[in-house]
């Protein structure tokens, strides 16, 4: 198929790609990247060595995922961020700043308040019911520096925005995974105890969220925010369950009443499986090869996190450089192709270099296809009134392929052998081919596309 350029917009030139990323809008959103990624392992894999430590049962520890529950169902509570604004705050910062606000300052004391629970001696429900807390306000800022990124955000500006969130929420969930593990050790060695040096440890997490705090003091409120509260004053006497109700109606309804809107969400559910399919088994797939657990951790995940880094930042340059569904085609073709790289790898056997090569290339690639993809998801949401609540159902939507349609996997590999089943893999990146060849044919991409790609004021 032939894709043809966008000959109307106007073409980026390499200064113009690396420009975008020092915008000011762009800085925020990667400090804001870095607050969103600190939260995550402080009440999931950083508590669970804290909580193996002092002596909890693997089975109490198990339990624990379910902590991980408020990321998965966010969307449920997007419409009140969407619908009411928080008093004080929202008169002071607006609707956007106000909520960022209101999440951070209940990060720091919910983190505070896990700092002081002790793992082997405090009732499993205490340390459960404040790790869901940090939880529950991480997964509410999510929503809010994703709508606020969305509102911020020109059209051209949406993929270097998430690269340099991507980022910087990969350094604030190693800041609070390896840098607060070093930090214990470290307060160990200055003589405090084991259960104090944990306590300081996440003190000091809850202090970095304070990086979260300056920048939504310094950046300012979205345009598209500032309309949409004039809309918040009109029905600021109604019933606030009212107005949650209609917030979530008229999301959805804005949304379903679209042209080809089932197409569209079929789109958003299958653009990633091929990615999700193999990625689900790559950690048996490098086990059951003979490679060892260190050069699983050091390549898989040392080498993996550099390329998805770069990657990232790659997609952000594609797709500020050609229009959307140009992008999207890339991204769709690089993540299809990738996958055949590990039947290469499997007929390649115990090879560094090759695995280096093709964990390289996996994470590169499936970096520029997620940039890219949510940059079309980000477009999709065009109404300030329900940003918050569009994106969330729309990222819900994205996560089915990850976490439902790979789950038969294992069993696939299991009856094919590891070459022939990432083949299969790459195979079905097909029916989104399709579908994104019937949208483009159908002017889907061109509806979302804005009049002028590349915006001179910052």
């Amino acid at each position: 198929m032939t894709i043809v350029p966008n000959t109307s917009a106007a073409r980026a030139t390499f200064s113009d790609m690396l420009a975008v990323y020092l915008k000011t809008r762009v800085l925020i959103v990667l400090f804001l990247g870095f607050s969103a990624g600190l939260p995550l392992a402080l009440s999931s894999s950083t508590l669970l060595v804290w909580m193996r430590e002092a002596g909890v049962d693997l089975g109490t520890i198990g339990l624990f995922a379910l902590v991980g529950t408020p990321y998965t169902i966010k969307f449920l509570w997007a419409p009140v961020v969407d619908a009411l604004d928080v008093p004080v705050l929202a008169t002071l910062l607006g609707r956007r700043r106000g909520w960022l606000l209101l999440s951070q300052l209940l990060l720091i004391v919910s983190i505070a308040l896990l700092a002081f629970c002790d793992p082997g001696s405090a009732s499993g429900y205490l340390i459960f019911a404040s790790a869901l807390l940090v939880a529950i306000a991480s997964a509410t800022q999510d929503i809010v520096i994703d709508a606020f990124r969305i509102e911020s955000l020109t059209e051209s500006e949406q993929a270097a925005g998430m690269a340099s969130y991507v980022a910087a929420y990969r350094i604030g969930t190693l800041a609070s995974t390896a840098g607060a593990l070093f930090l214990v050790s470290g307060f160990e060695v200055l003589g405090f105890g084991k259960g104090w040096a944990w306590t300081a440890s996440y003190l000091a997490m809850a202090a970095l969220v304070v990086i979260g705090i300056a920048t939504t003091l310094v950046a300012t409120e979205p345009q598209k925010s500032v309309v949409a509260a004039s809309e918040h004053a009109a029905h600021a006497a109604d019933n606030p369950l009212r107005r949650v109700a209609v917030a979530a109606y008229g999301a959805f309804a804005d949304f379903l009443t679209r042209d080809m809107a089932l197409l569209v969400l079929t789109f958003v559910v299958l653009f990633k499986l091929c990615d999700a399919f193999a990625g689900a088994l790559t950690a048996p797939f490098v086990i059951d090869l003979g490679f060892s657990r260190n050069d699983y951790a050091a390549i898989v995940k040392g080498v993996g996190l550099a390329a998805t880094l770069i990657g990232g930042f790659a997609g952000g340059a594609l797709a500020r450089a050609y229009p959307l569904v140009t992008s999207l085609w890339i991204g769709a073709f690089l993540q299809m192709a990738s996958n055949l790289i590990f039947t290469w790898q499997a007929f390649m056997g115990v090879n560094l270099w090759a695995l280096t090569l093709t964990i390289i290339v996996e994470n590169f690639t499936g970096a520029i296809g997620t940039v890219i993809f949510v940059a079309y998801l980000s477009t999709l949401c065009q109404s300030p009134l329900h940003t918050a609540t569009q994106y969330a159902l729309l990222t819900a939507l994205a996560a089915v392929g990850r976490t439902y349609l790979s789950a038969g996997a294992g069993f696939i590999a299991e009856t094919t052998g590891w070459p022939l089943f990432f083949i299969i893999s790459a195979a079905t990146a097909l029916p989104s081919i399709v579908l994104l060849a019937w949208l483009q044919q159908r002017g889907h991409f061109a509806s979302l596309e804005k009049p002028t790609r590349f915006d001179a004021d910052d």
